[in-house]
């Protein structure tokens, strides 16, 4: 082999060299960006193994990993937290085992109103709805509100106006319509108390306040709601309710109020609460523990106990909340005696948890 052949081929390997370093540079980026986390709660309260059936529970957890993997499948092909946590909502919205969508509960009136909200931790964009009755998955609407108009919060008429215009699916009110909500209705107006959707196994003082009728074979169905960290590390977090059973007045709870139900912030965390809303209103839950981490620098586990287990209790709320951060941590933390949750990290199997366990 003639000099002038071997400096050939020395030229051409070290001509390939930069382009064979850069192809592993960029494979070993797309690993690391595969790390994605998606959790869920499906409402809290005072959920007891002893008033749970096995065939309810095996029908909660099948449709909580449902709408896990559901999320899942957008997050790993490269989706964005707020694709996965709109349709990871609708999995549950569409589902009578949960109050929002398909199993809302019904007010003082008999109509089913429902709320939601969604957050981008991108660029803090945010889209709520309020009081709406015909939007088959009120999620869906308060993303709308969030892309497609100048407003963040949008209510009951109105709302189903805006709907109309962004081609949202609206559906007879009978669509709502289930059995077992109506016959919660009907026990709370007998009894002439105010039910909150989040809580459970509650004595008789206790009806009025905390919302558990002790005559509910289901003993509890609750706010859904779900955060996300997508491979590209943004955040996004949502949440759904029917509300309050017998709420008269209109009332609008946590749940679709930016800072209280929902809330996301690249900066620090996602986050989807649920529980006696009032509460949850008053002390700003979800923003308050997103802004511990970002002003104080705490953990993210540190903050939600903080707020849910400390500030909360000592004003007389209960409930909980779900969360990610913006390095995959996540939390969830209820001081209740139970939570509809689970989470998902990349390819891992999900994990659910229904039980103070």
């Amino acid at each position: 082999m003639t000099c002038r052949v071997i400096k050939s081929l020395l030229a051409g390997a070290c001509a390939a060299l930069p382009m064979m370093m850069t192809s592993f540079s960029v494979e070993a980026h797309e690993v690391e960006k595969k790390n994605y986390v998606l959790v869920i709660h499906g409402g809290a309260g005072t959920i007891l193994k002893k008033n749970m059936t096995d065939e309810r529970e095996a029908a909660i957890r099948a449709k909580l990993e449902e709408a896990l993997r559901t999320g899942q499948a957008i997050l790993d092909r490269g989706g964005e937290a707020v694709d996965a946590v709109a349709a990871t909502i609708n999995v549950m919205e569409d589902s009578p085992l949960f109050n929002a969508g398909k199993g809302a509960v019904f007010t003082h009136e008999g109509r089913n109103e429902m709320d939601a909200s969604i957050m981008d931790g991108r660029d803090l964009n945010a889209g709520a709805v309020a009081g709406v009755t015909h939007v088959r998955n009120p999620i869906n609407l308060a993303r709308e509100v969030m892309t497609h108009s100048k407003h963040v919060m949008l209510a009951g008429a109105g709302a189903e106006e805006f709907a109309k215009a962004q081609d949202i699916k609206l559906v007879d009110a009978s669509y709502f319509y289930t059995e077992n909500r109506w016959k919660q209705l009907e026990r709370a107006r007998k009894k002439d108390k105010t039910m909150l959707d989040h809580d459970g196994d509650q004595k008789s003082d206790k009806i009025a306040e905390l919302g558990y009728d002790p005559e509910d074979p289901d003993q509890k169905f609750g706010t859904v709601g779900a955060a996300a960290l997508d491979m590209h590390g943004n955040l996004a977090a949502g949440t759904s309710t029917g509300g309050m059973t017998n709420k008269r007045w209109n009332r609008i709870g946590d749940s679709p109020v930016i800072g209280a139900g929902t809330y996301a912030d690249n900066n620090s965390c996602a986050l989807s609460a649920t529980g006696h809303g009032e509460y949850f209103i008053r002390a700003a839950v979800a923003h308050s523990v997103c802004a511990m981490m970002e002003y104080k620098g705490v953990s993210l586990q540190e903050a939600a106990d903080a707020i849910v287990m400390n500030k909360l209790v000592k004003m007389g709320g209960d409930g909980g909340i779900i969360a990610v951060d913006k390095d995959g941590n996540i939390s969830m933390t209820f001081n209740t005696e139970g939570m509809y949750r689970g989470y998902i990290k990349g390819h891992d199997a999900p994990v659910i948890g229904i039980y103070k366990d």
